[in-house]
């Protein structure tokens, strides 16, 4: 065929390799923005649905526990009740995806950072009676790790590592 531009079989392979990396760099982009939600909105059901049956999960560093997913689950069911306000900001986000014979593999590291203001349920209100500015802030960095499974990519494990917090009294 004269003029016809063909595709060497080579290059083909490479863009499906390099389309399927892309992917999955957004499915785990979306797992950890889905970790963040689910944590903001108490939405357990919705946490849990993104683990593996065995995952991990270490809140230590931040003053909490290790344990399942449904263990740490419950914990920060119980300890954020005490806040109005939850904001998990998710960012600098580090994707490393495994290889496996030059192609890209079934588990992930995620690395990133986190910027979590918070509003400590309490008598400080404004004018309409509604909570007020953040007074509990935290920051630190998250270590993901994920894998890929029928339904998806799913957590592994995660471990908080806190580097700082700030408590403000209230006003007034």
């Amino acid at each position: 065929m004269a003029g016809a531009f063909r595709m060497a079989k080579t290059e083909e392979m490479t863009q499906r390799a390099e389309h399927s990396i892309v992917m999955d760099r957004l499915a785990l982009d979306d797992l950890v923005t889905g970790y963040a939600l689910a944590v903001d909105d108490g939405d357990w059901p919705g946490y849990l649905a993104l683990f593996t049956p065995d995952a991990r999960v270490d809140y230590r560093s931040a003053g909490g526990i290790e344990g399942s997913a449904e263990d740490v689950a419950a914990w920060l069911a119980e300890t954020l009740r005490h806040f109005v306000i939850r904001q998990h900001l998710i960012v600098n986000r580090r994707i490393t995806l495994t290889s496996q014979d030059g192609a890209p593999g079934d588990a992930a590291d995620i690395r990133a950072d986190y910027l979590n203001p918070m509003r400590l349920a309490g008598p400080a209100t404004d004018a309409d009676g509604g909570p007020t500015a953040p007074n509990y802030t935290c920051a630190g960095r998250y270590d993901f790790t994920a894998r890929r499974t029928p339904d998806g990519w799913r957590l592994t494990s995660v471990v908080v590592r806190e580097k700082w917090r700030e408590v403000r009294q209230p006003s007034g």
